[in-house]
């Protein structure tokens, strides 16, 4: 067992489970003599709801997390020297992608039982927006354990209309090659956006789907639910019924063998009075 393993298995767990998990792991980390394996156990602190989601979708969709990381790098690669065109094609992209990605979330959020208001939406589409701003916060993200979410400051600037009339102003001639390099890293950025949009609107369309199987399934179980407690009520009064015949068939048992005792006396006297009857006739 070592930190990152534990770390994992942690930041993995919904918030409300994730302390007594750790001090069941530090305990045992103690038991077993490492105490500085103990000692970084019990530093781990519980995340907030925001960073749940966001390492949730981390764990739940590496694509997608690699996509967003592949567009971040493009963006800031390209930004700088972009025409105004460029800057709000590539703008739109980058919104639509953290819109579609901020829904994801909010969707397995939910499906893992936990779902979440605008307030922690806001939060995430703030680390998103930070991941592809900076590449240290991307690094940090892409493990999965955040505690508390990205500032919204830190994430990637929208194109203001000053930036794209600035951008928009062609500098003085250099010597270029046929392909620049920005360029191309404006096109791996487009394609990098535009898949990511694509597998996340699929993804979205499977979710859906899910979630109708889901109420289909939560609907046919309330109906068996119901037919459950129908035929453990009608089990109770049968089984009511059935003690009940019990006892009426053990007092009939007793009132035939009763019966079935006076029979007998009654033949033992039938049977005496026959005998004195014959011998007075002798």
């Amino acid at each position: 067992m070592d930190i990152d393993t534990v770390a994992d298995e942690l930041y993995a767990l919904r918030p409300e489970d994730f302390t007594a998990a750790r001090n069941t792991r530090m305990a045992a980390a103690r038991t077993a003599g490492d105490r500085a394996l103990a000692e970084k156990i019990g530093k781990l602190r519980r995340p907030s709801l925001a960073a749940w989601v966001s390492n949730l979708l981390v764990r739940e969709r590496p694509e997608e997390v690699q996509a967003l990381l592949r567009l971040g790098e493009g963006l800031r690669r390209a930004h700088h020297d972009l025409d105004g065109g460029q800057l709000r094609e590539l703008s739109g992209q980058q919104k639509t992608l953290i819109r579609a990605l901020s829904r994801e979330a909010g969707q397995l959020a939910a499906q893992a039982g936990h779902p979440v208001g605008e307030d922690v939406g806001r939060e995430v589409e703030a680390t998103l927006h930070a991941v592809l701003a900076d590449p240290e916060a991307a690094e940090e993200w892409a493990k999965g354990r955040l505690v508390r979410p990205f500032e919204a400051i830190v994430g990637f600037p929208d194109v203001s209309p000053s930036a794209v009339r600035r951008a928009a102003t062609p500098p003085p001639p250099t010597p270029r090659p046929a392909k620049r390099r920005d360029d191309e890293a404006l096109d791996r950025a487009r394609r990098d956006a535009d898949t990511a949009v694509r597998d996340l609107r699929a993804l979205e369309d499977e979710a859906a789907e899910a979630g109708r199987e889901h109420e289909t399934v939560q609907e046919r179980t309330a109906q068996l639910q119901h037919r459950v407690s129908e035929l453990t009520e009608e089990l109770s009064r049968v089984e009511g019924d059935h003690r009940q015949a019990r006892e009426e068939q053990r007092q009939a048992r007793e009132k035939l063998r009763a019966v079935e005792r006076r029979v007998r006396e009654a033949r033992r006297r039938a049977d005496a009075a026959t005998a004195r009857l014959e011998r007075h006739q002798g």
